[in-house]
């Protein structure tokens, strides 16, 4: 993304909204074009026809007053579609992490990450990457080995679409991607989303995991050497 990425942060802490405000006030790409304390009232904002600033990326913390994050994340996504959510949360708790892959974010911090680890998250996602805490990877890569399978699916992945996503898992973004396998960006980009489609979800998170849960995907799945 070569525009200024625009950040909307939804958190009802005031000392860490202005910590947040400041750090993301300090990078030239990025800017914060809105703040909120509470889910519905971010909602009710983003509802207005007229918004002149839609965010890319909404930095999103779990326990708010009223409605709560993860109640609320696929409202988010409902109303701004193009919009990527990073959940940014003192919460490591695994059934929350699944919860929150599983309805659409794009990534998962924890509020013990250093400012600069935030701001690298935003850049990474808004790139088209996925920004996961260390702790919280750890807990993904764990939820999908012991996740049960079922049994049968129709779900079928080619050679290449197991290798990208080996490497999508790894955090690897597509021109990471391209170079690591030979192949062109555009390529990635195809596989990427014939990926999304045959899963049935929105990102590469939600596409480990429930590829590992049908069974069409398995964490010591290597990629092959470029073609």
């Amino acid at each position: 993304m070569d525009e200024v990425t625009k950040v909307m942060l939804v958190e009802d802490h005031p000392k860490y909204r202005r910590v947040v405000e400041m750090a993301i006030n300090a990078e030239p790409t990025i800017t914060l074009v809105s703040m909120f304390g509470a889910a519905e009232i971010a909602l009710r904002h983003l509802s207005d026809a007229d918004l002149p600033d839609l965010p890319h990326i909404i930095l999103l913390d779990l326990n708010l007053p009223g409605m709560s994050g993860l109640d609320a994340l696929t409202q988010f996504l409902a109303v701004v579609p193009e919009a990527k959510i990073i959940v940014l949360t003192q919460s490591n708790a695994e059934a929350d992490i699944e919860k929150a892959i599983q309805s659409g974010a794009s990534g998962y911090l924890l509020k013990s990450s250093t400012i600069q680890q935030i701001v690298e998250g935003i850049h990474t996602v808004a790139n088209g990457g996925a920004s996961l805490d260390d702790e919280v990877a750890s807990h993904l890569l764990k939820m999908v080995q012991n996740h049960p399978k079922k049994v049968e699916s129709d779900v079928v992945l080619s050679t290449r679409e197991r290798e990208i996503l080996t490497l999508l898992s790894q955090g690897l973004l597509k021109k990471e991607i391209a170079n690591e396998l030979g192949i062109s960006y555009g390529s990635v980009a195809t596989y990427i989303r014939r990926l999304y489609e045959k899963l049935d979800v929105q990102n590469a998170p939600a596409a480990i995991d429930k590829a590992h849960r049908i069974g069409v995907f398995k964490h010591t799945d290597e990629p092959r050497s470029a073609e």
